[in-house]
């Protein structure tokens, strides 16, 4: 497990462009005795094939893996630029962090730094640290948000209301007792006005006075009219940050696929499972990950890269770690997975074009994502 020290970081730095910026963090490297001087090539060579960007402000510039034998202990250090650093695709980074990993062990910081990464309230809070000390803190994962509330404590699946106002009474009620809502939020989910989903959904959302990120769901006993439109639920969303976001994106697949109906009969668990999980009645494949060092930064990339070209939503697992699907277009979820050479990914493609998606998928997997014969390390 990492465990930055304040030591392993430096605020304030400046560079006039990312390959000062990598220059300084090869010396940085070295200077921890981490890595030789030569290492700084492999650097370069690396953010010459494949942008090492990673997303949310951050770079990871690393060596490519010819030069392991460069690497004298496995452990990163951090650069903390203010204003930023043109990195990629106009993307600025603000905080830089350096890998040195002397075999796989890159995987499990990849797979650290992105999963605290993902807190969207982390990232945010990067760029403007104070200090060293806050700075560790939020990439040691000290920091990170409360989990999305969504549980049985937050469904209420049977309740006789007669108008909107009383479904959006009982969820605020709900996520108020659930410790998501502070009280005087209560009185400003009562002044929002609740949007129709279709098919007898109804959606308010609320981000004042938020505690924690959750969702409630209200199912009436009998529906309703409310406008001349159909009322059978409601979903209120407490947003803290952005942990609600999945949900969204399984309200949108429900609305384009005419699913939103499903959840009117479903009980509890298949409600939040319908809210929260990838469908699985897509097209799917399995494969193989054969890059002798797992799916590190760049043959990420170059599988984002390749998922990208199809329109179909694409979820993949790593059915060799926790089995969860993710979104397969997102490079710091992809990361995530922590996958190494021999895993089997698990991709799920539904659209038009879900069945070329998935060929080609497997095609640019067979090829090593860039690390084939001839890629160049």
């Amino acid at each position: 497990m990492l465990t930055l020290k304040t030591d392993d970081i430096q605020l304030g730095a400046q560079a006039t462009d990312k390959v000062a910026a990598i220059r300084q963090m090869a010396a940085r490297l070295s200077a921890a005795g981490l890595v030789s001087d030569a290492y700084v090539d492999g650097m370069l060579r690396r953010e010459e094939q494949t942008s090492t960007y990673l997303g949310s402000g951050i770079a990871i510039p690393h060596g490519t893996t010819d030069t392991r034998d460069l690497v004298r202990q496995t452990g990163v250090q951090v650069l903390h630029f203010r204003e930023g650093i043109e990195w990629a695709d106009g993307q600025k980074a603000y905080v830089v962090i350096g890998i040195a990993a002397k075999s796989d062990e890159h995987l499990g910081i990849l797979r650290q730094l992105t999963r605290v990464l993902s807190d969207e309230e982390v990232a945010a809070r990067l760029p403007g640290v104070q200090s060293a000390a806050e700075l560790a803190a939020l990439l040691n994962g000290e920091q990170l948000s409360q989990p999305l509330l969504l549980d049985d404590s937050t469904l209420l699946l049977d309740f006789p209301a007669q108008d909107l106002l009383a479904l959006q009474v009982a969820a605020a009620g709900v996520l108020r007792n659930a410790g998501a809502l502070a009280p005087a939020a209560v009185n400003t989910v009562l002044a929002t006005v609740a949007n129709p989903l279709g098919q007898g959904l109804w959606l308010a959302r609320v981000a004042e006075d938020v505690l924690r990120t959750g969702v409630a769901f209200v199912r009436t006993t009998q529906p309703f009219i409310h406008e001349g439109l159909p009322v059978q639920g409601l979903l209120l969303i407490a947003a803290r940050d952005g942990q609600h976001k999945p949900v969204l994106d399984r309200l949108i697949a429900l609305i384009s696929e005419q699913k939103i109906a499903t959840l009117w009969p479903a009980a509890g668990a298949e409600v939040i499972k319908l809210l929260t999980e990838a469908p699985q009645d897509g097209l799917v494949a399995t494969f193989t990950i054969i890059n002798p060092h797992g799916l590190h930064a760049r043959p990420s990339a170059m599988l984002v890269k390749a998922v990208k070209e199809f329109s179909s939503q694409i979820w993949v697992a790593n059915l060799d770690g926790d089995g969860k699907p993710v979104n397969a277009k997102s490079l710091m979820k992809l990361v995530s997975l922590g996958v190494r050479q021999g895993h089997r990914l698990h991709f799920t493609a539904k659209g038009d074009d879900a069945e070329i998606a998935l060929q080609s998928i497997g095609q640019a997997i067979a090829d090593g994502l860039g690390e084939g014969e001839g890629a160049g390390e």
